[in-house]
């Protein structure tokens, strides 16, 4: 019962810390509240939250995907490689690269779950070779020329709202969905909780663990695909890094690094979070070195709350 009131305590931090920043960055720059400037950072951020949905299954499992940021950056390059050089159709060329960012989640289920390798060195093997590939596909150049109808996703609007930022919301209401309303999110919570308990109640471990990397892959491939649009070129490096803000994201809102625990709600508070810091650092012209230290120094705080809960509720 405790250890239930401290979660719920943690989930309502979580939104107050949100609250604090938005009011701290308004006081020291006006700009920070401007529609303009709002709607730039949700665009912003979307690719983390489409990308964090996926992270959420995975290391509610306990485990990490650190191939996120290289599928973003493969699927830049092969969606646009698809289209300018082969001429293929912009539906036709979305639908496979789905498929293949899907099929790298599911070789990543493969190696931890068949192989039994580790998901740390698991997804960082997958990350170094699909980097590579993709500098090997592009020739380490941007890939450019797409048709003025692609760009909808990444830059276009319905209404005020932008297209991104409807399909980042669709992706949470999916997430929350699988979560709170089908069997599969009870067996990742009870995976992620105690795998052998999991393994003797009858829950297929194995599977679990294909199925949740293989929608980690599809959810990296879609923000991809929402990346591409919005620069309108695919580039090499387009993921460089991504993985560790998408981490930081879905640890700060709350998902336990050990397993077990984590809800939709507190990853959306925690994406924000980080598109606030980036957004409002910017805005105060702060040095870009400082900004990788603070959201170094973000993510350690997160880990190490999380750490310090699980220690005391084993004592």
């Amino acid at each position: 019962m405790k250890d239930k009131v401290v979660y719920q305590l943690k989930d309502k931090a979580i939104w107050v810390v949100l609250a604090v920043l938005v009011v701290a960055f308004t006081i020291a720059n006006p700009r920070f509240v401007n529609p303009n400037n709002l709607f730039s950072l949700l665009r912003q951020v979307s690719m983390f939250g489409i990308a964090s949905i996926g992270m959420t299954f995975v290391i509610l499992l306990g485990d990490i995907d650190l191939s996120i940021g290289s599928i973003i950056t493969f699927v830049n390059i092969i969606c646009a490689y698809f289209m300018v050089h082969m001429g293929m159709n912009m539906w036709l060329a979305i639908l496979i690269t789905l498929v293949v960012s899907t099929l790298i989640g599911t070789l990543n289920g493969f190696m931890v779950s068949t192989v039994g390798i580790p998901a740390l060195i698991a997804t960082f093997a997958t990350q170094t070779a699909f980097q590579g590939l993709a500098y090997l596909v592009s020739g380490g150049l941007p890939v450019n020329g797409f048709t003025e109808s692609f760009k909808i996703f990444g830059q276009g609007y319905i209404g005020i709202v932008p297209v991104p930022v409807i399909i980042m919301v669709i992706c949470f209401a999916l997430g929350s969905f699988i979560l709170n309303k089908t069997y599969f999110g009870r067996y990742f919570y009870a995976v992620g909780g105690n795998v052998e308990a999991a393994r003797l109640s009858g829950i297929r471990v194995g599977r679990i663990k294909y199925l949740v990397f293989s929608i980690s892959g599809f959810f990296a491939g879609l923000a991809g695909i929402v990346m591409l649009s919005r620069t309108n070129s695919g580039m090499p490096n387009a993921g460089l890094g991504y993985e560790f803000d998408v981490i930081t994201c879905v640890v700060l809102g709350g998902v336990s690094v050990a397993g077990g625990y984590g809800k939709i709600s507190g990853v959306v508070a925690g994406t924000f979070i980080i598109g606030a810091l980036q957004n409002g650092m910017v805005l105060m012209n702060i040095n870009s070195f400082i900004q990788d230290i603070v959201m170094g120094v973000v993510l350690a705080l997160a880990v190490g709350f999380d750490c310090i809960q699980k220690r005391r509720q084993t004592t």
